[in-house]
């Protein structure tokens, strides 16, 4: 039996609000640099995701107000394809005169340059963090007609069932996939993940009993929980999340465990400095505007205000928390 394997320290708490005063945010908002203004073209935001997913509606309610503050046009250019990897390395192609962002996440910046080894862009080297936007939990769910209602009954069930211990998640290579194998690795009991073609099949087959538990992102299961057609049985957060307040955390049940994904905005490495610098102070204010923030909350996304140190900070400390788990499953893609 592996040794557990320990979660690192606690990253920067994301979700704390750092917001401006008043008169900071205006005077940030106002006092826009002349060539900032004077830059021709528009911005844009690339999302590797079709419309309507979490990233491209994180991407345009900052590209709205980002537009109002810069003056500029900002668009959101959805660039589909291969898990949103394609995305990223049509931004490092980006030409210097052009002013591109990319709307990034776990799985491209933070898993894909662990696992794949044709990657045609280099995470650590190509890209610069600018600000984070959201971040998002994680859950673990069963269906009802398991007779488990905490962490604790599901590890006793697990081991009284080895041959059962099967979960789902939406996709193999995914972070819950990892999350999965985290939990596993920790509470020393192997659990068989299922990789499924999204949350929607897996769901299905969680309701009508074809496997025991899945785990995915709180959003796509808390339709159904909400429904009373599966329990969670936990969320990843560090304190419990704002959408499902009486679900209990893991660590609230005795497992010291933590972890989050996030929507982070990057720009190519080759973008000048002040302009990485710029962009970073306006998301940093837009993200502290608590009219956006609403917005946010609304659409069932975390908002999260950073500056852009405290985004490289938290960015560090997340591939140090995932790098072990994700190189230890020894997990190699299909293709």
């Amino acid at each position: 039996m592996p040794q557990p394997l320990l979660p690192a320290a606690p990253a920067p708490n994301r979700r704390k609000v750092l917001l401006h005063t008043a008169a900071g945010a205006l005077a940030a908002s106002v006092a826009l640099p002349r060539w900032a203004r004077a830059q021709a073209g528009p911005v844009r935001i690339v999302v590797g995701y079709p419309p309507g997913g979490a990233s491209d509606r994180a991407a345009r309610l900052v590209a709205e107000r980002l537009q109002q503050l810069l003056q500029r046009p900002v668009i959101v250019d959805n660039r589909v394809g291969a898990g949103g990897r394609l995305a990223a390395q049509q931004l490092v192609n980006t030409p210097a005169d052009q002013t591109t962002l990319m709307m990034g996440n776990p799985a491209v910046m933070s898993v894909a340059p662990l696992i794949y080894k044709d990657l045609k862009f280099d995470a650590q080297k190509d890209f610069v963090p600018v600000a984070a936007v959201t971040d998002y939990d994680f859950g673990v769910a069963v269906g009802t007609g398991l007779p488990v209602k905490e962490v604790t009954h599901m590890l006793a069930w697990l081991r009284a069932n080895p041959d059962k211990a099967n979960a789902g998640v939406p996709a193999t290579g995914s972070l819950p996939h990892f999350f999965a194998l985290m939990l596993s690795y920790m509470v020393q009991i192997k659990i068989e993940v299922v990789g499924y073609r999204g949350s929607a099949p897996l769901l299905n087959d969680l309701i009508g009993g074809q496997i025991p538990l899945a785990f995915d992102t709180l959003d796509s299961l808390l339709p159904q929980h909400e429904g009373g057609k599966l329990r969670v049985l936990a969320t990843s957060g560090a304190k419990r999340s704002p959408f499902s307040p009486n679900v209990p955390t893991f660590r609230e049940q005795g497992l010291p465990i933590a972890a989050t994904g996030w929507n982070t905005l990057f720009a190519p490495a080759t973008t000048p400095k002040a302009t990485v610098e710029l962009l970073g102070r306006t998301v940093f204010q837009i993200m502290s505007e608590p009219e956006l923030r609403a917005k946010f909350t609304a659409a069932k996304m975390v908002p999260v205000a950073m500056t852009q140190a405290q985004t490289a900070a938290a960015l560090t400390a997340f591939n140090a928390q995932w790098s072990p788990v994700i190189r230890r499953s020894g997990f190699k893609p299909e293709s």
